[in-house]
Protein backbone atom coordinates (compact mmCIF):
# COMPACT_ATOMS: atom_id res chain seq x y z
CA UNK A 1 0.00 0.00 0.00
CA UNK A 2 1.66 3.39 -0.69
CA UNK A 3 0.40 6.63 1.21
CA UNK A 4 0.95 9.90 -0.27
CA UNK A 5 0.92 12.79 2.66
CA UNK A 6 -0.03 16.56 2.24
CA UNK A 7 -0.66 19.76 4.41
CA UNK A 8 -3.01 22.48 4.09
CA UNK A 9 -2.76 26.04 2.53
CA UNK A 10 0.44 27.66 4.67
CA UNK A 11 4.49 26.09 3.66
CA UNK A 12 5.78 27.00 7.24
CA UNK A 13 9.59 25.96 6.02
CA UNK A 14 9.56 28.95 2.93
CA UNK A 15 9.67 32.82 3.58
CA UNK A 16 6.04 34.34 3.36
CA UNK A 17 4.40 30.91 2.66
CA UNK A 18 1.31 31.96 3.84
CA UNK A 19 -1.12 32.58 0.58
CA UNK A 20 -3.86 33.47 3.07
CA UNK A 21 -3.14 37.87 2.34
CA UNK A 22 -6.63 39.51 2.84
CA UNK A 23 -8.51 42.61 4.07
CA UNK A 24 -11.62 42.89 6.22
CA UNK A 25 -14.69 43.92 4.85
CA UNK A 26 -14.40 46.78 7.15
CA UNK A 27 -11.66 47.84 6.69
CA UNK A 28 -12.28 47.74 2.23
CA UNK A 29 -15.00 49.67 2.84
CA UNK A 30 -13.07 52.67 4.09
CA UNK A 31 -11.64 52.94 0.52
CA UNK A 32 -14.22 55.27 -0.64
CA UNK A 33 -13.10 55.22 -4.72
CA UNK A 34 -14.79 51.87 -5.82
CA UNK A 35 -11.37 51.92 -8.23
CA UNK A 36 -9.41 52.04 -5.27
CA UNK A 37 -11.07 48.91 -3.42
CA UNK A 38 -10.90 46.70 -6.45
CA UNK A 39 -6.90 47.31 -7.10
CA UNK A 40 -6.46 46.61 -3.41
CA UNK A 41 -8.53 43.31 -4.02
CA UNK A 42 -5.96 42.51 -7.31
CA UNK A 43 -2.79 43.13 -5.49
CA UNK A 44 -3.79 40.75 -2.71
CA UNK A 45 -5.06 37.95 -5.24
CA UNK A 46 -1.88 38.37 -7.28
CA UNK A 47 0.21 38.32 -3.84
CA UNK A 48 -1.68 35.15 -2.88
CA UNK A 49 -1.74 33.68 -6.66
CA UNK A 50 2.13 33.86 -6.75
CA UNK A 51 2.56 32.35 -3.43
CA UNK A 52 0.77 29.77 -4.36
CA UNK A 53 2.66 28.97 -7.32
CA UNK A 54 5.91 29.05 -4.95
CA UNK A 55 4.54 26.69 -3.12
CA UNK A 56 3.59 24.33 -5.35
CA UNK A 57 7.50 24.59 -6.80
CA UNK A 58 8.36 23.71 -3.00
CA UNK A 59 6.11 21.25 -2.87
CA UNK A 60 6.88 19.16 -6.18
CA UNK A 61 10.88 19.83 -5.17
CA UNK A 62 10.17 18.34 -1.58
CA UNK A 63 8.04 14.74 -2.68
CA UNK A 64 4.71 16.56 -1.86
CA UNK A 65 2.21 15.37 -4.29
CA UNK A 66 -1.10 16.36 -2.10
CA UNK A 67 -2.41 19.89 -1.46
CA UNK A 68 -4.98 21.74 0.15
CA UNK A 69 -5.93 25.23 -1.44
CA UNK A 70 -6.70 27.59 0.85
CA UNK A 71 -9.87 29.34 0.22
CA UNK A 72 -8.65 32.84 0.75
CA UNK A 73 -6.68 32.98 -2.56
CA UNK A 74 -9.67 35.67 -3.45
CA UNK A 75 -10.15 38.09 -0.49
CA UNK A 76 -14.25 38.77 -0.53
CA UNK A 77 -14.77 37.27 -3.22
CA UNK A 78 -18.51 36.43 -2.85
CA UNK A 79 -18.83 39.07 0.08
CA UNK A 80 -21.86 41.51 -1.29
CA UNK A 81 -19.48 44.66 -1.20
CA UNK A 82 -17.12 43.01 -3.91
CA UNK A 83 -19.30 40.50 -5.18
CA UNK A 84 -19.65 41.03 -9.29
CA UNK A 85 -17.99 44.22 -9.09
CA UNK A 86 -14.64 42.60 -10.58
CA UNK A 87 -13.46 39.65 -12.60
CA UNK A 88 -10.68 37.60 -11.03
CA UNK A 89 -10.68 34.96 -13.36
CA UNK A 90 -10.03 37.24 -16.14
CA UNK A 91 -7.80 39.18 -14.70
CA UNK A 92 -5.75 36.74 -13.75
CA UNK A 93 -6.38 34.22 -16.19
CA UNK A 94 -2.65 33.68 -17.34
CA UNK A 95 -1.79 33.09 -13.57
CA UNK A 96 -4.74 30.47 -13.04
CA UNK A 97 -3.37 28.76 -16.13
CA UNK A 98 0.14 28.44 -15.17
CA UNK A 99 -0.77 27.15 -11.48
CA UNK A 100 -3.08 24.91 -13.48
CA UNK A 101 -0.55 23.43 -15.89
CA UNK A 102 2.38 22.83 -13.11
CA UNK A 103 -0.26 20.63 -10.80
CA UNK A 104 -1.01 18.52 -13.96
CA UNK A 105 2.72 18.08 -15.28
CA UNK A 106 3.77 17.17 -11.95
CA UNK A 107 0.77 14.51 -11.14
CA UNK A 108 -0.16 16.36 -8.09
CA UNK A 109 -3.62 16.29 -6.23
CA UNK A 110 -5.17 19.10 -5.01
CA UNK A 111 -8.11 20.08 -2.53
CA UNK A 112 -10.11 22.72 -1.21
CA UNK A 113 -12.34 22.77 1.90
CA UNK A 114 -14.89 25.61 2.16
CA UNK A 115 -15.55 27.07 4.99
CA UNK A 116 -18.29 26.02 7.83
CA UNK A 117 -20.45 28.33 7.34
CA UNK A 118 -21.13 26.76 3.73
CA UNK A 119 -24.42 24.36 4.14
CA UNK A 120 -26.62 22.38 2.08
CA UNK A 121 -28.73 21.17 4.38
CA UNK A 122 -29.60 24.48 5.70
CA UNK A 123 -33.84 25.55 5.88
CA UNK A 124 -32.96 29.10 5.28
CA UNK A 125 -33.11 29.92 1.67
CA UNK A 126 -30.38 32.88 2.35
CA UNK A 127 -28.30 30.64 3.80
CA UNK A 128 -28.43 27.87 0.95
CA UNK A 129 -27.90 30.68 -1.88
CA UNK A 130 -24.62 32.06 0.17
CA UNK A 131 -23.42 28.27 0.40
CA UNK A 132 -24.06 27.42 -3.29
CA UNK A 133 -22.55 31.04 -4.09
CA UNK A 134 -19.27 29.87 -2.02
CA UNK A 135 -19.09 26.45 -3.69
CA UNK A 136 -19.12 28.10 -7.11
CA UNK A 137 -16.49 30.57 -6.55
CA UNK A 138 -14.27 27.92 -5.66
CA UNK A 139 -15.00 25.88 -8.74
CA UNK A 140 -14.43 28.82 -10.51
CA UNK A 141 -10.90 28.59 -9.03
CA UNK A 142 -10.84 25.02 -10.35
CA UNK A 143 -12.02 25.52 -13.98
CA UNK A 144 -9.75 28.70 -14.25
CA UNK A 145 -6.70 26.13 -13.56
CA UNK A 146 -7.99 23.95 -16.50
CA UNK A 147 -8.32 20.71 -13.70
CA UNK A 148 -10.26 18.15 -14.89
CA UNK A 149 -13.93 17.31 -13.08
CA UNK A 150 -13.31 15.17 -10.17
CA UNK A 151 -13.63 15.63 -6.23
CA UNK A 152 -11.94 17.72 -5.06
CA UNK A 153 -14.27 20.00 -2.63
CA UNK A 154 -14.37 18.39 0.92
CA UNK A 155 -17.52 19.93 2.93
CA UNK A 156 -19.25 18.49 5.96
CA UNK A 157 -23.33 17.59 6.22
CA UNK A 158 -24.28 20.63 8.00
CA UNK A 159 -26.43 21.43 10.77
CA UNK A 160 -29.54 18.88 12.82
CA UNK A 161 -31.51 22.21 12.66
CA UNK A 162 -33.62 20.02 15.16
CA UNK A 163 -34.56 17.08 13.33
CA UNK A 164 -31.56 15.17 12.05
CA UNK A 165 -33.44 12.82 9.56
CA UNK A 166 -35.38 15.93 7.82
CA UNK A 167 -32.07 17.29 7.57
CA UNK A 168 -30.45 14.39 6.20
CA UNK A 169 -33.26 14.45 3.43
CA UNK A 170 -33.07 17.96 2.79
CA UNK A 171 -29.29 17.55 1.91
CA UNK A 172 -30.05 15.14 -0.87
CA UNK A 173 -32.75 17.68 -2.24
CA UNK A 174 -30.73 20.12 -2.30
CA UNK A 175 -27.36 18.36 -3.13
CA UNK A 176 -29.70 16.67 -6.02
CA UNK A 177 -30.15 20.41 -6.86
CA UNK A 178 -26.80 21.49 -7.89
CA UNK A 179 -25.44 22.19 -11.23
CA UNK A 180 -23.04 19.35 -12.33
CA UNK A 181 -20.01 21.37 -12.46
CA UNK A 182 -20.39 21.94 -8.26
CA UNK A 183 -21.67 18.35 -7.55
CA UNK A 184 -19.60 16.20 -9.43
CA UNK A 185 -16.33 17.97 -7.66
CA UNK A 186 -17.45 17.44 -4.32
CA UNK A 187 -16.59 14.81 -1.28
CA UNK A 188 -18.49 14.49 2.28
CA UNK A 189 -16.55 14.45 5.41
CA UNK A 190 -17.67 13.13 9.34
CA UNK A 191 -17.34 15.94 11.56
CA UNK A 192 -17.01 15.79 15.33
CA UNK A 193 -20.18 16.51 16.80
CA UNK A 194 -23.02 15.60 14.86
CA UNK A 195 -22.72 13.26 11.64
CA UNK A 196 -20.56 10.68 12.17
CA UNK A 197 -18.65 8.51 9.86
CA UNK A 198 -21.19 5.64 9.60
CA UNK A 199 -23.83 8.95 9.05
CA UNK A 200 -22.05 9.87 6.32
CA UNK A 201 -21.16 6.71 4.86
CA UNK A 202 -24.68 5.89 4.45
CA UNK A 203 -25.32 9.22 2.70
CA UNK A 204 -22.03 9.26 0.98
CA UNK A 205 -24.04 5.53 -0.57
CA UNK A 206 -27.03 7.18 -1.16
CA UNK A 207 -26.28 10.58 -3.58
CA UNK A 208 -23.17 8.58 -5.08
CA UNK A 209 -20.21 11.02 -3.53
CA UNK A 210 -17.27 9.79 -2.22
CA UNK A 211 -16.48 9.81 1.62
CA UNK A 212 -13.42 11.51 2.97
CA UNK A 213 -12.97 9.86 6.63
CA UNK A 214 -11.58 12.54 9.57
CA UNK A 215 -10.32 9.76 12.05
CA UNK A 216 -9.71 12.17 14.72
CA UNK A 217 -13.19 13.14 14.36
CA UNK A 218 -14.90 9.51 14.12
CA UNK A 219 -13.24 9.27 17.96
CA UNK A 220 -14.64 12.31 18.47
CA UNK A 221 -18.25 11.21 17.35
CA UNK A 222 -19.00 7.48 16.69
CA UNK A 223 -21.60 4.74 18.12
CA UNK A 224 -19.68 2.67 18.87
CA UNK A 225 -18.16 1.66 15.05
CA UNK A 226 -14.47 0.96 14.31
CA UNK A 227 -12.58 2.92 11.48
CA UNK A 228 -11.99 -1.33 10.32
CA UNK A 229 -15.72 -1.76 10.32
CA UNK A 230 -16.11 1.36 8.18
CA UNK A 231 -13.19 1.54 6.24
CA UNK A 232 -14.17 -1.34 3.05
CA UNK A 233 -17.35 0.23 2.45
CA UNK A 234 -15.44 3.99 2.32
CA UNK A 235 -13.47 2.81 0.04
CA UNK A 236 -15.81 1.40 -2.45
CA UNK A 237 -17.60 5.13 -2.09
CA UNK A 238 -14.12 6.33 -4.60
CA UNK A 239 -15.17 3.69 -7.46
CA UNK A 240 -12.01 2.84 -8.20
CA UNK A 241 -9.78 5.89 -7.57
CA UNK A 242 -7.70 6.70 -4.16
CA UNK A 243 -9.61 7.69 -1.13
CA UNK A 244 -8.29 11.06 1.09
CA UNK A 245 -8.83 11.36 4.27
CA UNK A 246 -7.75 13.80 6.81
CA UNK A 247 -5.84 12.94 10.52
CA UNK A 248 -5.09 15.21 13.35
CA UNK A 249 -4.05 14.87 17.23
CA UNK A 250 -6.18 16.83 19.59
CA UNK A 251 -4.42 19.08 21.13
CA UNK A 252 -5.22 17.77 24.78
CA UNK A 253 -7.62 15.74 26.50
CA UNK A 254 -9.57 18.93 27.51
CA UNK A 255 -9.55 20.52 23.91
CA UNK A 256 -9.94 16.99 22.04
CA UNK A 257 -11.60 18.55 19.18
CA UNK A 258 -8.96 21.28 18.28
CA UNK A 259 -5.53 20.26 16.57
CA UNK A 260 -2.75 19.69 17.76
CA UNK A 261 0.66 21.84 16.51
CA UNK A 262 1.93 17.90 15.37
CA UNK A 263 0.55 15.12 14.80
CA UNK A 264 1.41 11.63 17.13
CA UNK A 265 2.26 8.38 15.38
CA UNK A 266 0.32 7.06 17.66
CA UNK A 267 -2.57 8.42 16.07
CA UNK A 268 -2.19 7.83 12.88
CA UNK A 269 -0.31 4.13 12.82
CA UNK A 270 -3.06 2.03 14.20
CA UNK A 271 -5.13 3.45 10.66
CA UNK A 272 -2.25 2.67 8.72
CA UNK A 273 -1.68 -0.72 10.01
CA UNK A 274 -5.55 -1.60 9.65
CA UNK A 275 -5.60 -0.05 6.05
CA UNK A 276 -2.28 -2.14 4.81
CA UNK A 277 -4.69 -5.42 4.97
CA UNK A 278 -6.71 -4.05 2.67
CA UNK A 279 -3.79 -2.69 0.39
CA UNK A 280 -5.43 0.18 -1.11
CA UNK A 281 -3.52 2.92 -1.50
CA UNK A 282 -4.74 6.28 0.17
CA UNK A 283 -4.07 10.05 0.63
CA UNK A 284 -3.99 11.52 4.04
CA UNK A 285 -4.32 14.87 4.55
CA UNK A 286 -2.32 16.37 7.92
CA UNK A 287 -4.16 19.15 9.51
CA UNK A 288 -2.20 20.11 11.76
CA UNK A 289 -0.93 24.03 12.79
CA UNK A 290 2.39 23.42 11.99
CA UNK A 291 1.70 22.42 8.44
CA UNK A 292 4.36 21.51 6.59
CA UNK A 293 6.71 21.16 9.38
CA UNK A 294 4.30 18.70 11.10
CA UNK A 295 4.28 16.11 7.94
CA UNK A 296 7.82 16.02 7.89
CA UNK A 297 8.11 15.34 11.33
CA UNK A 298 5.56 12.52 11.46
CA UNK A 299 7.46 11.18 8.00
CA UNK A 300 10.87 11.00 9.68
CA UNK A 301 8.85 9.08 13.00
CA UNK A 302 7.23 6.86 10.63
CA UNK A 303 10.01 5.48 8.63
CA UNK A 304 11.86 4.19 12.18
CA UNK A 305 8.69 2.04 12.08
CA UNK A 306 9.74 -2.08 10.95
CA UNK A 307 7.16 -2.43 7.84
CA UNK A 308 7.14 1.31 7.05
CA UNK A 309 9.06 1.54 3.59
CA UNK A 310 9.83 5.65 2.96
CA UNK A 311 10.15 6.13 -0.57
CA UNK A 312 9.67 9.88 -0.87
CA UNK A 313 10.16 12.41 1.79
CA UNK A 314 6.23 12.78 1.85
CA UNK A 315 5.03 9.59 0.62
CA UNK A 316 5.70 5.80 2.24
CA UNK A 317 5.07 1.88 1.50
CA UNK A 318 3.58 -0.43 3.78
Amino acid sequence: MRVRFGYVAIALNIADGSPNKTVTATSLAKIADQKGRINRLRRLTQENLATTLRILRYNAAHGIHFYRFTSKTVPLATHPLTANTWNYLADFASEWQEIGDYIKSHGMRVSAHPDHYTLLNSPKTEVLAASVKDLDYHVNMLEAMGLPTAPQLVIHVGGVYKNKESSLDRFVSQFNSLSDRIRLRLMLENDDKVYTAAEVLALCQEISVPMVLDVHHHYCANNGETVADLWPDIVRTWHGAIPKIHISSPKNMKEFRSHADFVEVADVLPFLTMAGKFGQDVDVMIEAKNKDQALFKLLDELEKIPGINRIEQAVIEI
